[in-house]
């Protein structure tokens, strides 16, 4: 028995030796870690770090932030207009759906939803097709420039649930941070993409100007409380939409992984 543990512990030392080389070597190896991607190289990890970059992001773990990683643009790319973002989208319209149908209404026209409109309701992916998916900082002349075309289509998981909560007998409020000056915008905007017969469209006063995204709705928000409405739940696709105070009993992170609003 001595014989053989003489023998094997040497051996065994020997093989572990050769397997760390290997794999240090495989590691470096950078042919293995690149592949073609554009005008950049793409990391073989670039997938996995920007899928991991975008949960942060969804989790707000990220903080503050003003645009996305290079290397990570074909990726937020792919996500937008790939099916996974419609998918995530629809899963939280369901869920959504199932705590709407939830509530006990007192029938009053009192019972509330609060609606974001960006991101939320209307869809500006063929905007940021344009500014590169979040690879650009935010450009508010341009972004002021595509509101006035009013053309953003519908984000459909928003439309379905939308229609939902008006059928189910909630009182809906849109909430969003444009300029009252994009009144007649948004409404035409709206209207086009197929949203009829919300209670008010809340939109930036000039007084409101300078107010981060959260302090202003949660204002709003405060507002509609102090008129007797009941917030049940509350829809948007940044975090500064749903936290603060006059909070919903219920709130509803829709995904973005192109833009961060304070």
């Amino acid at each position: 028995m001595a014989l053989t543990a003489s023998f094997f512990f040497p051996l065994l030392l020997l093989l572990s030796a050769i397997f760390a080389i290997a794999s240090e070597s495989a590691i470096r190896l950078p042919s293995e870690n690149l592949v073609a991607g554009g005008n950049r190289k793409v990391r073989a990890d670039d997938g996995i770090f920007c899928d991991s970059w975008r949960l942060a992001v969804e989790t707000n773990n990220v903080g503050k932030w003003k645009q996305i990683p290079a290397r990570c643009a074909v990726f937020v790319q792919a996500y937008m207009t790939g099916e996974r973002y419609l998918s995530d989208s629809e899963v939280i319209g369901k869920l959504s759906s199932e705590f709407a149908r939830s509530v006990r209404l007192v029938g009053d026209e009192r019972d509330a939803w609060v609606f974001d409109i960006d991101e939320t309701l209307l869809s500006n992916l063929p905007y940021y097709e344009d500014t590169g998916f979040g690879t650009e900082i935010f450009n508010e002349t341009s972004f002021d420039q595509w509101v006035k075309l009013a053309k953003a289509p519908a984000l459909l998981p928003s439309f379905s649930l939308y229609n939902e909560l008006q059928e189910l007998g909630f009182t809906i409020f849109l909430l969003t941070g444009r300029s009252e000056q994009q009144r007649i915008a948004t409404e035409a905007n709206l209207l086009s993409a197929g949203f009829r017969n919300w209670k008010r469209l809340i939109l930036r006063a000039p007084s409101d100007q300078g107010k981060t995204a959260a302090q202003f709705k949660s204002e709003k928000r405060s507002e509609l409380v102090d008129e007797g409405y009941r917030i049940h739940g509350n829809s948007g696709d940044q975090w500064s939409d749903l936290w603060g105070f006059a909070v919903s009993s219920r709130s509803f992170k829709l995904p973005n992984p192109m833009y961060y609003i304070p």
